[in-house]
């Protein structure tokens, strides 16, 4: 199976470490100031919760051996 958005992603992020010669310090960095720059925006960033509500560790284990 073939998904189009994850292939478009995918081709994303690799162009993106190709400007950077996959050196992962160098991508980091970027990142960190494509970050700095929205955040002087005034942009924000969401933390995820810290835990799921209504499903435990269990559950995530029983999805992911195939066992719910």
């Amino acid at each position: 199976m073939k998904d189009e958005i994850i292939a478009e992603v995918r081709a994303i992020r690799e162009a993106h470490a190709a400007k950077f010669n996959f050196d992962l310090d160098a991508i980091y960095e970027d990142i960190k100031r494509s970050e700095a720059e929205h955040l002087a925006r005034g942009g924000k960033f969401v933390d995820p919760p810290a835990t799921t509500p209504g499903i435990t560790h269990s559950d995530y284990q029983k999805i992911r051996f195939g066992e719910l």
